[in-house]
Parts: C-alpha cells; structure tokens; sequence
C-alpha cells in the first residue's frame, strides 16, 4: 500500500490524555486499556512519563504500569523523559522509545520544563550518551511549533534550527506539537513541507490538539503536504497544564473514522476503539470530547420513525 493510501495513527492518552486528570486513574486499569490499545492495532503507544510525581501526579506509577503491561511484538512502547534520571528509569522499565520534549518558545520552556532552552538541549545530550549501546529509540518533540499562548506565533526558522539540533544530537524521530490548539491549516501544510526538506516522512510526527476545532482539518492539510504519522488521544483526552485554554488531544476514533470514511487505511480496529472510548467517562469520572463514540459511524443506521397513522 503506497503512502497515499494510509496514515500511521499512534496513541498518547495513556500519557498525554491522563496527566491533566484530578482523579487518579488506578494502575490495573491503565494496564488494561494500554493492552486494549495494543489488540486495536497501534503501531506505538506512549504509554507514560517518567517524571516528578510531585510534577504530575496522574503519573506516579510509571514503573508499574510498564511492568504490568503485555507487550505486543508489532508495537513500540514509548515514555516521555525530561532528563538522565528520567530516561534511566525508562529504560530500566523497558520502554522501547525515548521521547524528548522542548518547546520552541522560550517561556513556555521554562513553564513546562523548568529551564531555558539551551539547558534542554544540554539534557537531551546527556540522555542520548545514556542510551547510547541500548537500542533505546529517541524522538525529540517541538512543542509550541505552531503557536505559543505566552509569545504567540513561532517563525519557521524557529523550528527548522530546533529541528537541525536535535538531529545532529542523533535523535532519530522528529514530532511537532501543537500543544496550545493555535495551528490553521495552511501554516501546518507550509510547515511540514519545510520541515519534510530536512527528515523523511516516516521519521516525522504531527501532534495536534483541538482546542480551537481545527484539529482533524491539520490533519488533512498536513497529510497533502506528505506527513503520513500523526498522534492522536482516544477520547479526545488531554491538554498541557502549561497552556492556558488549551483542551485536548485531537480524538483517535475520530480520526480513524474520518480515514476510513475517506478510503485512508490505517489498520486499526474501529469497533475496538469506540467500545474503549465509550468506557472512559467511567475511567476518568467526566465526559469525553470524541465525537463518533456518541453519534456513531455513518454506516450505523437507524430505523425509520414511526408516522401515524
């Protein structure tokens, strides 16, 4: 199947989706919905982070819920990392994927991560000579490249150095994030053809929220212009505890029901993901944005109403 005929959708609500959550979601049922993930299909899963549970609380059984988890052989298992301290216990956990997180903006930097920049960038070049020999895979993210709430719109020369830098560190995976919803489509198409010049399709992540309804169009304008892999939260579940206003994740089912209704593979369990999705209101105590798993998919009819006679 050629690049026109799929896209890689790869899951984050284990993380991304449940650190912002008040109620802490037990270890056994995380365990459970990350397996669940991996039967739907999914190519990768990020599965938690690695951090102070002072930090993110949602988030303090790391170990345990890497520990507990069944692995499946077509499936990377990722951790986010802010540091060695981080990255040694990831890999200490068998996470198969590293991800390295550092916002183009510079205050948003210091609001998420604590530091500027260049300190980031001295980190993640500790945390490459750690896993170094391991065969720990890397991605770096760009946070806040479409837009940061603090200093607004990024420039793209912003990004491509971002990019360049942490290529040459030897990370491998690129993602770009639009952590705060502000991206449109034609920044995103203008983007990643900038950024597809310096790594290759299969190397480089859209990540988008949905905060401002744009989510699923980025994905379309992002697609034209040749990215192919693309984050996604079931539920629509997330958002950055450093942004301002910023909702969450654009939603996995949705996202799998758009390609499919469009003729776009993406070798996920459609079913699966709706049987999940509707059975996270009673995971994370509050409703869910995605929007399939309530009106269902176009081809669940109705019968018709009664007319009186």
């Amino acid at each position: 199947m050629s690049a026109a005929d799929r896209i890689l959708v790869q899951e984050v609500a284990p993380r991304d989706g449940l650190q912002i959550e008040t109620a802490f979601v037990e270890t056994a049922d995380k365990i459970a919905l990350i397996d669940a993930l991996s039967r739907a299909g999914f190519s990768r899963i990020e599965v938690s982070s690695f951090v102070s549970p002072r930090a993110v609380p949602a988030l303090r059984d790391a170990e345990e819920v890497f520990a507990g988890i069944t692995r499946h052989p077509d499936t990377i298992y990722v951790a986010l990392v802010p540091n060695v301290k981080g990255a040694e216990r990831a890999m200490s956990a068998r996470a198969d994927e590293l991800n390295l997180v550092m916002s183009a903006s510079e205050t948003h930097n210091r609001a998420n991560m604590g530091m500027a920049c260049e300190n980031s960038l001295v980190a993640f070049a500790r945390i490459i000579e750690a896993a170094r020999g391991t065969g720990t895979r890397l991605n770096g993210t760009v946070a806040t490249a479409f837009g940061c709430p603090f200093e607004g719109r990024q420039a793209p020369e912003r990004i491509a150095e971002i990019v360049s830098r942490y290529l040459a560190l030897g990370i491998e995976g690129i993602t770009l994030a639009d952590t705060t919803g502000m991206a449109n489509p034609r920044q995103v198409g203008e983007l990643v053809r900038a950024t597809l010049r310096q790594v290759p399709a299969e190397r480089l992540t859209l990540h988008f929220h949905d905060t401002r309804g744009l989510g699923l169009a980025n994905v379309l304008a992002a697609r034209e212009a040749g990215a192919i892999r693309f984050d996604a939260a079931l539920g629509g579940l997330g958002g950055c505890p450093f942004a301002p206003g910023a909702s969450g994740n654009i939603c996995t089912e949705d996202l799998v029901n758009l390609c499919h209704e469009m003729g776009i593979a993406t070798g996920l369990d459609l079913d699966a993901l709706l049987t999940l999705s509707r059975g996270l209101p009673r995971l994370v105590g509050h409703a869910v944005p995605g929007q399939v798993a309530k009106a269902g998919r176009p081809c669940d009819l109705h019968p018709p109403p009664r007319v009186a006679a």
